[in-house]
Order: structure tokens, then sequence, then C-alpha cells
């Protein structure tokens, strides 16, 4: 029994020493940072948490997530674009901060093109549009007759203004001419609870705020705004193939300051390939309601460019701009 317990120390051991010097390599490193620009919790951060643990392995060095909450992003993005270019300064950012926000406010604190070097697009999602008791029973084309009908309460509820959410919205009333008025909430963890309490009959926003409440039967969702159904619900249609002309979504992008190495740029956007390759990243990103959805750095700058000018015309159609 004591020789058996000393070859198995001694395997241990060995199993470390063999370890150790990875370790200390990963350690030597400076630490990754990647920011996130919102509280902990919500599905930015998650991804990013998750991107976080596979990365290290990948890079050979230690990453973290460290929240810069506020300012709908802008605190961590302008934090980035103040960082060293070698790469160790990271934000994985939800892109209305960086094609929405843009055209509302007149001093956005930096240049949403110049002042990043994209990285990798992590994952892509669209919006759910939920109805709660506070509205009748019955299909989209039966919501959008009672919301005609009842102008007063034709309201929509989304987790804030100059969202991606809030103009998916205006679109959607502009396509069936509704009255639709934006209500906005600071999250969409408080609208979700309005919504479950009839305090509001609509909310449009991320399937993560109300899939769980639909898959009970306490909330619907009765259609979804991407180009086709989302993987993570296959029986709700689309707006589009409801005969509306409606299409709208998102994504979730790591960008680094300007000027990154193009050599370093592409080991940290190899290392997000690799872990989006991952079958239980993918579980738990789709458990989120967002679809894992890899693009490397040439690929987000031209996805970041088309999404702003989609977004041009309908906000500044709108007349909606932010208070700085």
């Amino acid at each position: 029994m004591q020789r058996r317990q000393f070859q198995t120390l001694a395997s241990a051991a060995a199993l470390g020493l063999l370890a150790a010097p990875a370790l200390l390599h990963a350690q030597d490193k400076p630490v990754l940072k990647i920011l996130v620009g919102f509280p902990p919790g919500g599905s930015v951060d998650v991804v990013a948490r998750l991107l976080a643990e596979r990365m290290k392995v990948a890079l050979d060095q230690n990453v973290i997530v460290d929240n810069k909450p506020g300012a709908a992003g802008r605190v961590a993005l302008g934090e980035v674009k103040r960082a060293a270019t070698d790469g160790n300064t990271l934000v994985l950012a939800a892109s209305g901060a960086l094609v929405i926000l843009p055209w509302l406010l007149k001093n956005l604190g930096y240049d949403p093109v110049r002042d990043f070097t994209p990285i990798a697009r992590t994952t892509s999602f669209d919006f759910a549009l939920t109805v709660g008791p506070g509205a009748p029973a019955g299909d989209i084309k039966a919501l959008f007759a009672w919301l005609k009908a009842n102008p007063a309460k034709a309201n929509y509820a989304t987790s804030g203004a100059g969202t991606v959410p809030h103009f998916t919205g205006l679109l959607m009333g502009q396509e069936t001419s509704l009255p639709l008025t934006h209500v906005a909430y600071k999250g969409g963890a408080p609208a979700a609870q309005d919504l479950l309490g009839g305090q509001i009959p609509l909310m449009v926003d991320t399937a993560s705020e109300t899939i769980e409440h639909h898959r009970s039967g306490k909330l619907r969702i009765l259609a979804v705004t991407g180009e086709s159904r989302s993987a993570a619900l296959p029986e709700v249609p689309t707006l589009k193939e409801l005969g509306y002309n409606v299409v709208a979504d998102a994504f979730f992008g790591l960008y680094g300051p300007a000027n990154m190495p193009a050599d370093r740029t592409q080991k940290i956007s190899d290392a997000v390939a690799q872990a989006l390759n991952n079958p239980d990243f993918q579980a738990r990103v789709r458990a989120l309601g967002l679809t894992p959805a890899f693009a490397g750095p040439q690929a987000l700058a031209n996805l970041q460019a088309a999404h702003l000018k989609r977004w041009e015309t309908p906000i500044k159609a709108s007349g909606f701009t932010m208070e700085q």
C-alpha cells in the first residue's frame, strides 16, 4: 500500500513539474483584460467570461474580465480607446454602442471606426416580440389589430432608449402603421417584470430576457426579428416570413485600440475562433438565446460598416436624440 501511494505521489509530482513551466510562462506574461461595459450577469458579460476561460489556454496568457459599466457601454470603449496598442486591453462590445449611438450623440467620446481595431465577432442575435397578460391571446396579426384598435395601450417596452430594440419597434410601427409608443426601462429585467404584471402589453428585446418565461407559458414570444428563425426558438416565426418588412439583428464584437499590430490581432482572433468551436461554449451561448458566429478582423469591420449604414436613415428620420 505504501509503495503504491509513493508511486501515485511521484506520478502527481512529475505531472506538476511538467505543467509548471507552462504555468510559469503564462504568469510571466502581462494579463489580458477584456472590458465589458455592463454589470456582471448580463449576456455580454457571460460571453466574455466564457471567452476568457478558453482564450487563456489558446494564448498561454492569463485572461480576465473587467466590468466597466456606464453610458450604454461607452465607458469601457473609451478606456480601450486610450489603452496601449499591445492587445492586452480589449473590449467585448455590444454592437449598439458602435452602430446606433454614433447617430444619436454629438459628443460620443470616440470614433467607432478610427479608434478601434476589430478583432472578432463572437455572437449574433436578433430580438423577440414578447407579449404578456396585458395583451389578448392570439397570433401577431391579432396583436396588431388589438393595438390599432386600442392606441392608448399601444406601448412597447425595451431595455433602454437609443438601443437597437428601441429602433426595431420604431420600424415595426412604421411598417404596420401602428401608433406604437416606446417605453424605455433601465434594463431588460424590470421591463420583463412589468410585462409579466400586465402593466405593458408588448416588449421588444433580446430573447434571453423572456425566453424562460416563454417556455413556462407565462409570456408568449410571437415573432423574432432576424432573417431566419432563431435556433433557440425554432417554433417562432420571423416578422419577415409573416409578411412584415422588418429585419433587425445585432452582435457582440471583440475590439482593441486602434493600430494594434496585425500579428497580435490575428493571434487573438484565432483564439476566439478556437473558443467558439468548443461544443460546451456553443451550448452555453445558445442557452442565452444567442448564436455563436465567428467573424475575423476584416469581416467584423465590414459588418460594422453595414450596420452603421443600415441604421443611419431610420434613426435620423425618427428625430430622436440623446442627452450627453
